[in-house]
């Protein structure tokens, strides 16, 4: 049976150990400054980073494809076929957004240095480090601009 714990930002069994947590994540320039911030419930409290980019990544795409009309995308990557324009990334027509292609493509830029994650002031390096979510974990994907003509 589940207990409610919101204060602390998890779920609860009855004997007090964790199944779930809500976490917030903050998108950041490198310099810092704040960009967007979404809070997602983690199905679990111990995750590695494989599953909390895909967990963030579907959600964004669920939310945009459960929206009608928007044609820009506000997600950690560019979906194919999109151009990027300072709001997210514009659809050339208006269409679903393929989670699992998204997915993919998140999880190939977290390789390529496309952008880094710091967890509580830590960079993570491996799509394979688990993060331990408590309700003071502090989540910042740091999104790399490449400098034009270089």
């Amino acid at each position: 049976m589940l207990a409610s714990a919101e204060a602390a930002g998890h779920r609860e069994r009855d004997d007090g150990s964790p199944v779930s947590a809500v976490i917030t994540i903050r998108d950041e320039t490198a310099s810092g400054q704040l960009v967007a911030e979404l809070s997602l419930m983690l199905p679990a409290a111990c995750i590695s980073m494989r599953d909390l980019i895909a967990t963030r990544v579907r959600f964004e795409v669920e939310a945009f494809n459960a929206r009608s009309g928007d044609e820009v995308f506000r997600g950690l990557v560019q979906p194919s076929g999109a151009e990027q324009v300072p709001t997210g990334f514009k659809l050339k027509q208006r269409r679903q957004v393929d989670a699992q292609e998204q997915v993919t493509r998140a999880l190939e830029a977290f390789e390529r240095n496309g952008f880094f994650v710091v967890v509580d002031d830590r960079q993570v390096d491996s799509l394979d480090d688990v993060v331990a979510v408590r309700p003071a974990t502090r989540v910042s994907f740091v999104k790399l601009v490449p400098l034009v003509g270089g």
